[in-house]
């Protein structure tokens, strides 16, 4: 049998995902509740929004599609997220009344980043945030629409942090040492992310999950897994390997275009409805109970 070579972060994601199985325990179970606690705010449930950029307006409707899926975020009462954008089109998703962390790039333009993030602090965005797996590109620093992405440093980040009154959440910690880092210069949340698979052979943020959880152990700082989120069996898995929430990403792209917030909506309760089954089916009556008692991950993996 010849072995075939696969760099491709995303694949090995998806591979080891679905490597993941779940063992049923049904008596004395009950109906799960989705309702979960992040960042001292009541949601639904344990579901984000991936941070998008630059999206457009899909089937000739007039909102753009970032504001269609903050409407939809703000009706399943579940946090939003948004990425690299001007303030004015921030300014449109503020006004959607969705509880929204805006993740704003690396930027080499210092004077951008930190306008960036008093902006959306001013217009009442729930937290702010850095995209940190964006700082390299294949040739050097990364070029993202045409503006330069810079290096960040333990001391700049910790000045963003100290910046705003808001919630500072780091996205792109694939790592337990990045991990140390921001619970060390008070970021409240990160996001264990590989950005979509941008590094090749990048590791399955579900596989880390475990050690990065407990480098952060009493560290109060929360943590949110993307990439390959797709189904509520993804989310259940995320939550019991050690994370308080997961965001979907692409996966919720074929239902935005399609038919704007009211697909969103529609696929994001798709999710948390398997969601629920998964967690009645394996005895988890509360989001925050749910650990890895019930998962089974193959010794050998991938």
């Amino acid at each position: 049998m010849s072995y075939t070579r696969v760099s491709d972060a995303n694949e090995i994601t998806a591979r080891y995902m679905d490597s993941i199985l779940i063992e049923e325990r049904l008596i004395d179970s009950v109906k799960a509740d989705l309702a979960t606690t992040f960042l001292g705010e009541t949601f639904s449930m344990p579901v984000m929004t991936p941070a998008f950029s630059h999206l457009r307006n899909y089937g000739g409707r007039p909102q753009n599609g970032l504001v269609e899926y903050s409407l939809a975020a703000r009706e399943c009462n579940i946090l939003n997220f948004c990425g690299m954008m001007e303030n004015d089109m921030f300014r449109a998703i503020a006004e959607t009344g969705a509880k929204t962390v805006r993740i704003v790039k690396p930027y080499a333009d210092n004077a951008k980043v930190r306008d960036q993030l008093r902006f959306a602090e001013d217009v009442g965005a729930f937290g702010v945030g850095m995209d940190i797996d964006h700082i390299f590109g294949p040739n050097g620093y990364d070029i993202c629409v045409g503006e330069e992405m810079a290096a960040q440093t333990t001391d700049m980040l910790r000045s963003y942090v100290e910046s705003t009154k808001l919630p500072f959440i780091v996205k792109g910690v694939l790592g337990p040492d990045d991990a140390v880092k921001c619970a060390e210069i008070g970021v409240k949340a990160i996001i264990v992310s590989h950005h979509h698979g941008r590094m090749p052979y990048a590791v399955p943020p579900m596989m880390v999950l475990p050690k990065i959880r407990e480098a952060l152990a009493g560290s109060g700082v929360e943590i949110i897994v993307d990439c390959g989120i797709g189904s509520g069996a993804d989310v259940y898995k995320a939550l019991a390997l050690g994370a308080n929430a997961a965001a979907v990403g692409r996966s919720m792209l074929p239902a935005l275009e399609q038919d704007g917030t009211e697909g969103v909506v529609r696929f994001l309760r798709g999710v948390a409805d398997e969601l629920r089954f998964v967690m009645s089916c394996t005895g988890f009556a509360k989001v925050g109970d749910v650990d890895d008692r019930a998962l089974v991950i193959p010794e050998v993996r991938l």
